[in-house]
């Protein structure tokens, strides 16, 4: 039988955490990462490009594309938010589920947006509020998001106005 040490098993697991701690500076915790996984998702969904800029690594990366031919780095990533912000209004976020492990964050969330301001993807603003559910995990790397991927509900949701839209059109005709 091997017995504890003798300050508890949970004191050196805290010791052995303040020693990784001062050995790399960039050491972020769980909580820390996560919170920074919500403030990234916040000023995409708001169009905060500015809050995008500073939570972003300057080479970072994209795996899922947004838009059409959008180019996987910083400047693509902010050209297909520019879009959404050009298309809609009201976008708010709210996390339902969020997990994190080492430098990996996952998110579920359910995102509210207004189609009222313009085209996007070839479909006309219809004036109503879509509900989005999204899936995103990002890597974190020095305290700013380094990438991400990504699946959600809006292609099937243009989708469905589009049809929506040519359905109407076509009656229009007839």
């Amino acid at each position: 039988m091997r017995l504890s040490p003798p300050s508890g098993i949970m004191d050196v697991a805290d010791s052995l955490e303040k020693t990784r701690v001062g050995k790399r500076r960039n050491y972020m915790s769980v909580e820390e990462n996560m919170t920074l996984a919500r403030r990234f998702m916040e000023a995409k969904v708001t169009g905060d490009l500015r809050a995008m800029d500073e939570i972003m690594t300057p080479d970072y990366v994209n795996h899922t594309n947004l838009v059409p031919d959008q180019q996987p780095g910083p400047e693509g990533e902010k050209q297909a938010i520019a879009q959404f912000s050009a298309a809609f209004s009201k976008s708010s976020v709210h996390f339902e589920d969020q997990v994190a492990a080492g430098d990996k964050v996952v998110s579920r969330c359910i995102l509210h947006r207004t189609h009222d301001r313009g085209k996007f993807m070839s479909v006309a603003p219809s004036g109503r509020e879509m509900t989005l559910f999204v899936i995103v995990i990002h890597r974190i790397s020095g305290g700013k998001v380094a990438e991400e991927w990504g699946i959600g509900t809006i292609g099937s949701n243009l989708r469905g106005q589009l049809l929506e839209q040519e359905r109407i059109e076509r009656e229009r005709i007839e």
